[in-house]
């Protein structure tokens, strides 16, 4: 990690649907829980301008955080986050209890870089398209990757870069990749534009076969 990421939040005794909706509406909270380990799940309120503030960090959403709540810190995950389908404002967010010694599974984001400098965009006219914007990943807490890096500098045109092609910090494997190679999914590629010289020559080979076609039936014809 690099950084430490805290939240400050309150325990929640008032528990239900129509609870949270009052709290939403009156005070400005979000409600969350805690849950995992050896301990009961924690209700807890958290300030939504704060929460929001925080999520702004791209961090917040793979790395190990400490809440404190009533005084008390604890160690957890962001697992979920739900949003109201209009708005986007976030109804309730969920939090995963992590101990050092137990690895875990996280989604990290993927960032791609060079992209401006890429062979297949700069020399051959190509666009970058993402397959995938996040990997899950496995390992310790304390060795999640705040992201992973994917360089587009090298990649041409009609070329796929895969999870097998990003390299992963020690102790950190991909979640797909540990099920074999069928699972090594594509995350980014180089295509070539629409109207792009290759098509038009094929076009033009397309239109010289059709000619060909043409020419030979009206010489049969004169034939006949």
């Amino acid at each position: 990690m690099s950084q430490k990421l805290t939240l400050e939040a309150e325990s929640r005794d008032e528990l239900g649907k129509s609870a949270s909706r009052r709290q939403r509406r009156l005070n400005n909270i979000i409600p969350a829980i805690i849950y995992g380990g050896k301990k009961e799940p924690q209700p807890l309120m958290l300030i939504e301008k704060d929460f929001e503030r925080a999520l702004q960090n791209e961090a917040f959403f793979s790395q190990v955080m400490e809440i404190t709540v009533d005084g008390s810190t604890e160690k957890v995950v962001l697992k979920d986050l739900q949003r109201h389908p209009a708005k986007n404002r976030i109804l309730h967010a969920d939090f995963l209890r992590i101990d050092d010694k137990v690895q875990i599974k996280m989604n990290v984001p993927i960032h791609f870089i060079n992209e401006e400098q890429c062979y297949g965009v700069k020399m051959e006219g190509g666009l970058v398209q993402h397959q995938a914007t996040d990997m899950e990943v496995q390992c310790l807490p304390r060795d999640i990757p705040e992201y992973v890096s994917v360089d587009m500098e090298n990649v041409k045109i009609g070329e796929i870069v895969h999870l097998s092609d990003i390299t992963l910090p020690e102790g950190v494997v991909s979640v797909a990749l540990a099920q074999g190679e069928d699972y090594d999914l594509a995350v980014a590629s180089v295509m070539a534009p629409k109207g792009s010289v290759v098509d038009e020559e094929d076009l033009e080979i397309d239109e010289t076969s059709d000619s060909e076609d043409l020419d030979s039936t009206d010489e049969e014809a004169k034939e006949d």
